[in-house]
């Protein structure tokens, strides 16, 4: 089964770990060590369904961010299962095929993902904190405590606010009313991305204003225009004041965690994606983020999302889009009608580049590794150069496994495949093939969210994709469910209907005669 990327982005949206000093220490090592709850399938419900409040790590073994992130969680958890009220942190190996509905059921997508479980599981969320065990700590205290908080000097409001990234504040007469019930509703059904806090005096925020009086709702955020208010206090246009003016006009890839709720979103926006790389060391980094930013404001018409993001932090990335680190700094657009590159550019040609590209005057880039000299395995390899001539113009009923070289799923699959390539290979009309999808831009009649993902293209012309069980017995049979025709019979078969057509027609004519 196939490792749901979403986004082609989970290669490290939810991954991006940075390390910090560590907290308090604890009592002692065996503390420490059973501070994590271990769940799995037969005792997760039960668990759950006893607090009220659980946070739940999926994780694979083998995932490095994982085991970079296991100190710290067992940190964190040892410090706030002391808390009042405790907060219990356990982990699910999600990797273990046992666990695959826990799994579907909460969405992982990524290794590790981090899920804020409520009300007996009536209540999932997000975690979208630091990966340290101070920044756990810290993040999870807010989400057991009140959904708002009351602000009352300018020297907690510079403490809370400060540049921690999106921040809600209420300012409120009084706290009363449908407006203040409003926003504390909003408050508690969005705390998980967002801070909120109240004031009744205005005057003691940044950018503090004596005039108003009248409720508002003040967003600050460390970007754009730093401060945008709304005055609509519906429970929805909270919401969308909230998404529409807390989501940067240019995303920013790098290793901060407040940018991974960002990222997550940038990416499953049905939009064309701008992608800016650079260093961010470069000299001419102010001139780049400037251009980018000016670019976001002239081209928001045009269905276009855009980011800039730092070399030193997107090896993922480059890897997933099969991107060079000499082509830097690079810009390039996905787009429903292909791929786009701009390699070693400079500040100012972003602007002229992309207005090419939207009046329609660019080429698209395919991206494909050489053809094989040699081809003779059992599973033949396809590149995107060939894939017409392997698949779509054979003639023959071809599987095709688009893969990953780091995908763990993929490297566990590999002796099913050769397995099924074997036991196949004396049929001359069957092809068993795979594609490397990072280093070959994948045609558009194929949907690949994750890795492997298994096609099946018939010699009839029938495309189908495989969900099913994973055995080489099952997509034997599932092969010989949905074959196609021998190439000779098809054109047997297409010979005599036209020789019966070519009599009936005869026969037609000699009655018409008579």
């Amino acid at each position: 089964m196939a490792i749901n990327l979403v986004l082609p982005f989970a290669f490290t949206i939810a991954v991006l770990i940075s390390s910090s000093p560590a907290v308090a220490d604890v009592d002692a090592a065996i503390e420490l060590k059973e501070a994590v709850l271990t769940l799995d399938v037969g005792n997760f419900s039960e668990v759950v369904a006893q607090h009220p409040f659980i946070v739940v790590e999926f994780y694979a073994p083998w995932c490095g961010h994982c085991k970079q992130l296991a100190p710290e969680y067992k940190k964190a958890a040892s410090v706030l299962r002391k808390n009042d009220p405790p907060v219990v942190l356990a982990k699910v190996d999600a990797y273990d095929e046992r666990n695959k509905d826990l799994k579907d059921k909460y969405g992982v997508y990524s290794y590790p993902t981090i899920k804020i479980i409520k009300k007996g599981g009536s209540d999932v969320r997000g975690f979208g904190g630091p990966r340290d065990a101070d920044g756990i700590v810290e993040y999870l205290k807010k989400q057991v405590g009140p959904a708002s908080l009351e602000l009352r000097s300018a020297e907690e409001a510079v403490h809370s606010i400060g540049d921690k990234g999106v921040v809600l504040v209420g300012v409120f007469p009084e706290f009363a009313g449908t407006e203040y019930e409003n926003f504390m509703a909003v408050a508690e059904k969005m705390r998980a991305d967002y801070d909120f806090f109240h004031t009744s005096d205005a005057n003691i925020l940044p950018h503090g204003d004596q005039t108003v009086k009248d409720p508002i709702i003040r967003l600050f955020k460390p970007f754009d225009e730093l401060f945008v208010d709304s005055k609509d206090f519906g429970k929805d246009a909270i919401e969308k004041f909230i998404e529409v003016s807390g989501f940067p006009m240019v995303v920013t890839y790098d290793a901060d965690p407040t940018n991974h709720k960002f990222l997550e979103r940038y990416f499953r926006t049905p939009s064309a994606k701008a992608m800016l790389f650079v260093s961010f060391s470069d000299d001419r980094i102010e001139s780049f983020k400037s251009h980018i930013h000016e670019a976001a404001r002239q081209f928001t018409a045009n269905n276009i999302s855009f980011l800039i993001g730092d070399i030193a932090d997107a090896d993922r990335v480059f890897q997933y889009f099969g991107l060079r680190e000499s082509d830097v700094p690079l810009l390039f657009v996905i787009a429903s009608t292909g791929k786009y590159l701009n390699p070693t550019m400079d500040p100012d040609q972003i602007i002229p580049w992309l207005k090419q590209y939207i009046y329609g005057n660019l080429t698209p880039y395919v991206k494909s590794e050489p053809i094989p000299k040699v081809n003779d395995q059992p599973v033949k390899v396809v590149v995107a150069d060939n894939i017409d001539n392997i698949v779509f113009n054979s003639g023959k009923n071809v599987l095709l496994e688009f893969y990953a070289p780091w995908c763990g799923h993929c490297r566990k699959f590999a002796p099913i495949l050769d397995e099924i390539a074997v036991s196949l290979q004396d049929d001359e009309d069957v092809v068993i093939a795979k594609m490397d999808g990072t280093v070959n831009d994948i045609p558009t009649n194929f949907v690949v969210d994750g890795y492997p993902t298994l096609y099946f293209y018939s010699s009839s012309g029938n495309l189908l994709s495989y969900d099913d069980a994973m055995t080489a017995e099952e997509i034997i049979s599932f092969i010989n469910e949905n074959r196609g025709p021998k190439a000779g019979a098809a054109n047997a078969r297409t010979q005599t209907d036209a020789v019966e057509e070519e009599v009936s027609s005869s026969s037609e004519s000699v009655k018409d005669e008579l």
